[in-house]
């Protein structure tokens, strides 16, 4: 049987390798880039943060709960069993996260390609398919080199996320020709843009905090983790762990810091007390060091509308509420985020209900399997979206055969 996958990214490598798994199959790989995995080679800041060893429902965004089946047909526990198959080692951090032991996504990439060459997958780089068909024998793709012709077909062409590494979106487009409708698409685990009126000064700045996503009183998301200032706004993890909800109501919603998530406010207060009492003969402009980044100090009080020149000695009662209140309450309107070319990840995708979520098959058009990014499902920051690569490319490769 002629078994053309479409994407070469994690899900399709994945998916090419399952399907390869049958003497009976003959499989093809396309890809439009040049070279296959470059979307994962960028992943964990190169590190390649494969799976997470926490992985649940829990992680992942969807309209359709059911697709999530794949996530058990395949766990974490069977996925790095897959990779220690393949020859690659690896290492888990306290927080569930892991890595190649290497420390390269390199590692991930390269015995993916050798497992494709091994089980004799054909590898076709530099082609997009510019239209699908259903046809009387089965499918064919067109693509600058010619027709390519299968009895089944595994979509895997990612999302418009990273656009910068060539996401694209191709594979929302052949599916809406088939007659898949496609939820709302927006950018997620992506940088988020603020006013910039204080972030510009703390370029650079990286700190632990809690992060609120509040449209007016009502928190939309919340995480925390590390926050890094940029010129434009904020990034990090815990930023990342909310930014699919911020480009939802982007210039509508602000972030709100807790940039010393350890003390509760009474506590925080005791020891600005102390302060004051302690240490009277410092300005505004020292207070806060060696409680947070200097810079980070001195424009929190700004913000707060206190002069740095003004004695601490001068504090009152309310003006050490005010400074509490500011150290755990630190807020950024939201204008926009930066992205799909800089997202990591697409939220929204081809709706599930048209798609057997046992099998990944399509109610639609028969003998269409769909995995990966293209779906309408998306995780959490810390290695739950490439566990969704793996878990869905596996169960679409599989055809509609039991594991």
């Amino acid at each position: 049987m002629e078994i053309l996958v479409i994407g070469a990214g994690a899900s399709g490598m994945m998916a090419a390798l399952t399907a390869a798994e049958s003497s009976e199959n003959r499989v093809t790989l396309l890809e439009r880039q040049a070279r296959p995995g470059r979307k994962l080679l960028a992943t964990g800041n190169g590190r390649c943060n494969l799976t997470n060893l926490h992985a649940d429902a829990r992680f992942y965004h969807t309209e359709t709960p059911a697709l999530l089946h794949a996530l058990t047909a395949f766990d974490t526990e069977q996925t790095l069993e897959y990779f220690a198959s393949l020859g690659l080692v690896t290492a888990a951090e306290d927080s569930g996260r892991v890595y190649p032991f290497s420390d390269s996504a390199n590692s991930v990439a390269d015995v993916l390609r050798f497992a494709l060459a091994r089980a004799g997958v054909r590898l076709c780089c530099g082609t997009p398919v510019t239209a699908l068909r259903r046809t009387e024998a089965g499918f064919a793709a067109d693509t600058p080199e010619g027709v390519f012709r299968a009895d089944r077909v595994i979509l895997a062409c990612g999302g418009p996320a990273g656009g910068k590494l060539g996401g694209t979106g191709d594979g929302h487009a052949l599916l809406r020709a088939l007659g898949h409708p496609i939820t709302a698409l927006t950018p997620s685990l992506v940088q988020l843009k603020t006013d910039p009126v204080w972030v510009r000064s703390l370029k650079g700045v990286r700190t632990e905090a809690g992060v609120r996503l509040l449209r007016g009183e009502t928190e939309l998301a919340s995480s925390r983790g590390e926050v890094q200032f940029t010129e434009y706004g904020v990034s990090g993890p815990a930023i990342f762990d909310v930014s699919r909800a911020a480009a939802r109501h982007a210039g509508d919603c602000a972030v709100v810091l807790d940039l010393l998530p350890p003390r509760t406010e009474d506590g925080l207060l005791a020891l600005l007390d102390a302060r004051v009492r302690a240490a009277s003969e410092l300005t505004m402009e020292n207070f806060l060091t060696g409680v947070l980044h200097n810079r980070l100090g001195r424009t929190v009080l700004r913000a707060a509308g206190f002069r740095l020149d003004m004695p601490v000695s001068a504090l009152t009662a309310a003006d050490l509420d005010a400074v509490c209140r500011a150290v755990k309450a630190f807020r950024l309107p939201v204008t926009g985020t930066m992205g799909f070319e800089n997202a990591q990840v697409t939220a929204g995708g081809a709706s599930g209900g048209a798609f057997d979520p046992v099998t990944l098959e399509s109610r639609l058009v028969p003998g269409l399997f769909v995995c990966g990014e293209v779906l309408d499902v998306d995780g959490d920051c810390g290695g739950y979206n490439l566990q969704w690569a793996w878990s869905s490319g596996r169960v679409a490769g599989r055809l509609g055969r039991e594991a």
